[in-house]
């Protein structure tokens, strides 16, 4: 059958072969551009000039043609906004060689026909499908290739080897898979070639060494293993070479030494072993060394002071001690250097700023004289030396660094005082000293520092105020004060900072009441005064309507609802009277009387008010239990009529002959019954299957045996319309999925809603990560559950169903062993009734699955929020621990602990214990990879939920033997 393209590309086709043939001049590049136009939309009418009337295309906008033919040769129509489909009748433009149509919206497969040209570029579209197997046979004028930002899948096609032309290739961000074929290196004219952020695996082969015009090599993020390759070395024009993001081990191939044209080595993100050998400083050319989060050890070679170029240095995350060699000095052109987290120590700032002191005669008057002191470190924009060893003072000149944008030196033992002339870094945006020995105050000249947006000065011994004067970094989105000795109040002028999200104050001294321009910060995420002497009364509304407790614990004297503690009300002082001052002329004193009648007076109020109460409170009790007893009968009636009815039928009795009955659906359409001991087993707490947040599940029979689940929720008071409740369980009906529950039936009254769907015999998989019966899952068996959780929340997402509530006690796994995603839908028919902070809290009623843009009120909630709970839940089956766990004086988060196992090198370890190291490590690591990326902190940074079903799929390996 035809569809609307098909027509609408043959009507196009027999309109301009009608013309060709009536017109002699008109040509086939005319035709086929016009027959290529009339299958794209065009939003921004950008091809408005493509008229069919008009039989000189060379005056058509992104067209190109060769003067002395007139014939187009070129077809450039990139960031158009076009959509839909790359049609064949380009193929009509006979003498055309270079085709650019990045950065559109086009969809479809590849077409293997294009490959007679020179230049194509689909880059930056949504192109899908595989690469045909014979897409580059017939390439042989193909110089450069780019379908880079598209959704191609599948493996490289052997055809590709045929290229002997290609100079450029380039396949980045796709979701390509396989091996990389040995006979890529057949191309020898490649110059650059780029396979970056795409799940490409195995070992890469050896062959490199052939590519001798090769500049550019990037086959980063994807997940190579193996060695790198022995003959990298011989690639002698090779400005840049990028393997970062994979799991490479092994050590650094002595062949590299001899890249002497190499400008940058990127390696990041690997398992590579061994010291950085001393040859790193033969390679002269070199501006950008990262050989970041790897297992490297040893010292830093004295040889990097050779690299005189050098403008990026990262030995971050790696197992590297010492001290850091002073001949980096030589490197005048840094602009970056990390270190962090690795056993660095000695006194780096010292000799950084060759020991210039408060004491010498130079002034900031004489700008050239301090900036030769302070050497290579002039133009530097960022230092990260956390996480180390590092000890000694913070210098006095380090207001010299006016390029800094980030200092980070937390986690050391510098000590001494803040010096004053942090002040200076004019530019910097992120300021952190925390976790050291720094005592003294926080100096107000922090104020000058007016583009910080972070300030981290936690866990320290700095006493005194906070200054005022930081209201003057009006850029400042966290600050972090905690942990130290501050005392005095909280300045009001913090209230100026219109952008802060984050401020942590607690465990401080600090005293007063919170100054009422605390109201005004409307983007607040974390407000943390817990562990001080803070009086007086919370502010109300906005953020603070929503504060945990634990924000503000440890202030005594401090009142509001959230501490659960009333204010004092203030009234004016009352008047008092001279007893004596009635008295008659010559009379006694009545002092006493006066008091006696008044002690008198008070106590029967008392005794009244207190009567009056007591009254209230019984019968206020003996109405509830009136109530309650009225609404079990009513629900109770209702239940066993609507449990006693035909399956398939629809019964609605009418109102004014029995009010107790309700409507009955059950979307299979058999005439099945429910026994008669359903309706019973509702109120019968021996048929309970669980509890969430919202309803009780109990187990039930059909006639035949059949068991079911039915769930009698405990939100009825908020579902007020029974068009809304059906609307919604008819679309819940209509779900089929093996990894999701399926839905059977409904019924409805006023006061009782019953969720009627299968019942799934193995229970949750709660039970079956942390119940009692000492039963473990293996590791094939935690796998599987774990790709059966993502396919379930694929298809859900794929029908705008958004979970909100994930979480173990919320997948069931079945009598087979496969997950199947429960408790879903309810919470978008619930959103119009409940604000969304109470949905939230109703909903994410188990710590830890929630994400954190559930706190903010602003951001919006979406699918990311399903993917962070994935990511929390899929790290709580690898490791068989909870998602919070509390300890004897200590609160550990799952994903924190995983976190640091994995910036440690021990993300096997992180694997559950009780498998004792049956599992496959090369599915367990990226496994938890997976998980740690799909909890992030920003949303934006999780993938969709596709995505993670066909990672999973790929990190699976073939064959089940490894258990």
């Amino acid at each position: 059958m035809l569809n609307n393209d098909t027509v609408s590309v043959g009507f196009f086709l027999f309109l301009f072969l009608f013309i060709a043939v009536s017109e002699p001049t008109f040509n086939d590049d005319v035709l086929g551009l016009i027959v290529f136009k009339s299958g794209l939309h065009d939003p921004l009418s950008k091809l408005a000039s493509w008229n069919s009337e008009d039989y000189d295309p060379c005056n058509w906008v992104g067209c190109v043609c060769d003067p002395a033919t007139s014939r187009v040769t070129e077809l450039r129509l990139d960031a158009f906004s076009l959509s839909g489909h790359i049609g064949r009748g380009l193929l009509r433009l006979q003498f055309l060689h270079t085709l650019v149509l990045s950065n559109n919206n086009l969809t479809g497969a590849l077409n293997p026909e294009f490959t007679h040209l020179q230049l194509v570029d689909f880059s930056g579209n949504n192109l899908s499908g595989r690469i045909p197997k014979g897409f580059f046979e017939q390439c042989g004028s193909l110089r450069s290739v780019s379908f880079a930002n598209n959704k191609l899948t599948g493996p490289l096609p052997v055809s590709l080897t045929y290229c002997s032309t290609l100079t450029h290739l380039n396949l980045s961000a796709n979701q390509l898979s396989g091996r990389l074929p040995r006979e890529i290196w057949f191309l020898k004219s490649l110059k650059s070639l780029d396979l970056s952020h795409n799940f490409l695996q195995g070992e890469i082969p050896d062959g490199i060494g052939g590519l001798f015009d090769l500049h550019e090599i990037n086959l980063s993020n994807n997940w190579f293993s193996g060695h790198l390759p022995s003959d990298v070395g011989t690639c002698s024009s090779l400005k840049s070479l990028d393997f970062s993001e994979n799991y490479l081990s092994g050590y650094l191939p002595d062949s590299m030494k001899t890249l002497g044209s190499c400008s940058s080595i990127r390696l990041r993100g690997n398992s590579l072993i061994g010291d950085i050998p001393e040859w790193i400083g033969e390679i002269a050319s070199l501006e950008s060394l990262d050989l970041s989060a790897n297992n490297l050890s040893g010292h830093a070679p004295f040889s990097l002071g050779n690299l005189e170029f050098l403008k990026e240095l990262n030995l971050s995350t790696n197992l590297l001690a010492g001290e850091i060699p002073e001949t980096i000095s030589n490197c005048s052109n840094l602009i970056s250097i990390d270190v962090s987290k690795n056993s660095f120590s000695g006194h780096v700032l010292k000799w950084m700023f060759n020991g210039y002191s408060e004491s010498s005669s130079l002034s900031r008057s004489g700008n050239d004289t301090l900036l030769s002191m302070v050497g290579f470190l002039h133009g530097l924009r960022l230092l990260d030396l956390s996480s180390n060893g590092f000890s000694g003072e913070i210098p006095s000149n380090i207001w010299t660094l006016t390029s800094l944008v980030l200092l980070n030196l937390s986690t050391n033992a510098f000590f001494g005082s803040i010096p004053t002339g942090i002040g200076g870094l004019k530019v910097a945006e992120i300021l952190d000293l925390s976790s050291n020995l720094l005592n003294g105050t926080v100096p107000c000249e922090i104020g000058g520092a007016a583009s910080l947006k972070q300030l981290h000065l936690q866990r320290n011994r700095l006493a005194g105020q906070i200054p005022a004067q930081i209201s003057n970094c009006s850029a400042l989105t966290a600050i972090d004060l905690s942990e130290n000795n501050l005392s005095g109040g909280i300045p009001g002028s913090i209230g100026s900072l219109s952008n802060l999200e984050y401020i942590d104050l607690s465990t401080n001294n600090l005293s007063g009441s919170l100054p009422k321009e605390i109201e005004k910060l409307s983007h607040l995420v974390t407000f943390n005064i817990s562990y001080n002497s803070i009086t007086g009364e919370l502010p109300a509304g906005g953020f603070f309507n929503t504060i945990p407790l634990s924000a503000v614990t440890g202030n005594p004297s401090l009142c509001g609802s959230v501490v659960n503690r009333s204010c004092l009300s203030v009234h004016p002082k009352p008047i008092v009277l001279n007893p004596n001052s009635s008295n008659p002329a010559n009379g006694p004193p009545l002092g006493g009387q006066i008091r006696k009648s008044v002690l008198s007076i008070s106590a029967l109020i008392a005794i009244g008010a207190a009567a009056f109460i007591a009254i209230g409170v019984v019968v206020v009790t003996l109405l509830n239990v009136h109530a309650r007893s009225s609404v079990s009968r009513h629900d109770a009636a209702a239940a066993a009529a609507a449990l006693a009815m035909s399956v398939g039928e629809t019964f609605s009795c009418s109102p004014s002959k029995d009010q107790e009955f309700g409507k009955l659906v059950m979307f299979s359409g058999e005439a099945d019954v429910f026994d008669t001991t359903g309706a019973n087993a509702l109120l019968n707490k021996d048929c309970e299957l669980g509890r969430g947040g919202f309803g009780v599940v109990y187990k039930t029979n059909l006639q035949d045996g059949r068991p079911l689940a039915v769930k009698k929720l405990t939100v009825a008071g908020l579902i007020k319309s029974q068009e809304e409740f059906e609307r919604e369980m008819r679309q819940l009906g209509k779900l089929r999925h093996r990894n999701v529950v399926e839905i059977k039936g409904y019924y409805w009254t006023q006061s009782l809603q019953l969720l009627i769907h299968e019942f799934v015999s193995g229970g949750s998989l709660y039970r079956h990560l942390h119940g009692d019966d000492n039963v473990c899952l293996t590791w094939r068996q935690r796998f599987s559950i774990i790709l059966g959780i993502a396919r379930g929340l694929a298809y859900l997402h794929a029908t705008n169903m958004t979970h909100y509530n994930l979480k173990a006690t919320n997948v069931l796994i079945d009598a087979t062993g496969e997950a199947k995603v429960s408790d879903f839908g309810l919470a978008r028919l619930l959103a119009s009734a409940l604000d969304r902070c109470v949905l939230s809290g109703k909903v994410q009623s188990a710590l830890g699955y929630t994400a954190p843009e559930f706190a903010c009120r602003t951001v919006k909630i979406t699918d990311k929020c399903d993917v962070y709970g994935f990511g929390i839940l899929l790290l709580e089956v690898v490791t068989g621990k909870r998602p919070v766990e509390y300890a004897e004086d200590d609160v550990v988060v799952l994903c924190e602990t995983v976190r640091e196992g994995l910036e440690e090198g021990r993300v096997e370890e992180c694997v559950d214990g009780r498998l004792r190291g049956n599992f496959p490590v090369e599915e367990a690591v990226p496994v938890i990879k997976l998980g740690l990326v799909c909890g992030s902190q920003v949303p934006s940074n999780r993938p969709e939920m596709e995505e993670v079903v066909k990672i999973l799929e790929l990190i699976q390996c073939p064959s089940d033997d490894s258990e």
